[in-house]
């Protein structure tokens, strides 16, 4: 079963890793299970990263809350 979350545009931040402003990426190949991405989701008070799952043209985003992937 998959689970999402809704969310706003307004909620999403743009908030890029130091490797990712220098233009570095997490893989060689660019794919991944669990691939950083330069956005993080305000959820409550709190900052979740998003990440994306990447194993061909499309990707499906997520974050990770209470040790559970929530897709968005």
């Amino acid at each position: 079963m998959v689970d999402y979350i809704k969310y706003k545009d307004k909620d999403l931040i743009y908030k890029p890793l130091p490797w990712q402003k220098k233009g570095l990426q997490q893989t060689a190949s660019g794919y991944g299970s669990k691939l950083t991405t330069t956005k993080m989701l305000k959820v409550g008070n709190k900052l979740y990263r998003v990440y994306v799952a990447q194993y061909g043209n499309a990707g499906s985003a997520y974050i990770i809350k209470n040790g559970k992937k929530l897709f968005l």
